[in-house]
């Protein structure tokens, strides 16, 4: 059984984290072929990523019995080669990548999640920032991307004493965008990622790309990437037919180009 699921559904790539029976916690197998398909969502074809999980959880995080093997492939391995290069391809895709959590999210699975550009989560689900637990600190960004979300010291307290978050109060602190019913999750989460599809997609990467910018700059260094990445949506065929769509009193088909 392979342990991730690919398809591209309407320009849709759906990934499905797929070791159910292990609540889809990682092991190399698993982290090596995530790469691998977030690799091949770089095309054109694709116009929004879809992350979600098999079964009742997102991701357990890390598969503890992989750590301990002795001929596993160790700790330095599992974040050099395992989760960065996940959290680094979700943030340098040019297109939205959507986190639906099904289930548990602890760990680097949490993480994971929170990488990606909107998160949303079954009324069930829950976060967890499981490390304190087993004496190591949060890793795959995790440290960067939650106080950045919720702030310092909400972010330090959930981390040091790994305390659970329910969906809904993930929703409420600012975690997460949007919580759904369990019974329309899977329908509801994935109409966003739909959403994104027929969008501007260069002009959503640009969107993207100036946030992340934003991170670092001042004020006026933010001011001058938001023009230097207009000048660049500007120029798109997109751009062309939103003005033309909206002067014409028409819905806009967008190519993603």
């Amino acid at each position: 059984m392979l342990s991730i699921l690919f398809e591209i559904k309407n320009n849709v790539a759906v990934i499905t984290l797929n070791r159910p029976d292990k609540l889809n916690s990682f092991n190399r197998e698993m982290a090596l072929l995530l790469q691998q398909y977030l690799d091949d969502c770089k095309g054109d074809a694709i116009r929004c990523v879809y992350i979600t999980g098999a079964g009742k959880a997102f991701s357990a995080g890390q598969d503890l019995a992989e750590v301990v093997d002795p001929q596993g492939p160790g700790m330095n391995k599992i974040l050099s080669e395992h989760y960065n290069p996940i959290v680094t391809r979700i943030k340098a895709l040019p297109k939205p990548v959507v986190a639906a959590i099904n289930g548990v999210a602890a760990g680097a699975g949490a993480n994971i999640a929170l990488a990606c550009d909107i998160v949303v989560a079954t009324q069930s689900a829950s976060f967890l920032q499981a490390f304190s637990k087993i004496g190591l600190i949060p890793d795959s960004g995790g440290t960067y991307t939650l106080p950045r979300l919720i702030g310092r010291q909400k972010a330090t307290a959930l981390m040091m004493l790994g305390e659970k978050v329910s969906a809904t109060d993930a929703e409420k602190m600012g975690m997460i965008y949007k919580v759904f019913e369990d019974e329309h999750f899977a329908e509801n989460a994935f109409n966003i990622a739909q959403f994104l599809a027929n969008m501007p997609t260069k002009g959503l990467a640009l969107t993207k790309q100036a946030l992340q910018a934003s991170e670092q700059n001042s004020w006026e260094q933010q001011l001058a990437a938001e023009d230097a990445y207009q000048q660049q949506a500007a120029a798109t065929d997109d751009y062309a037919e939103g003005v033309n769509a909206f002067l014409n009193k028409r819905q806009p088909q967008f190519k993603g180009k």
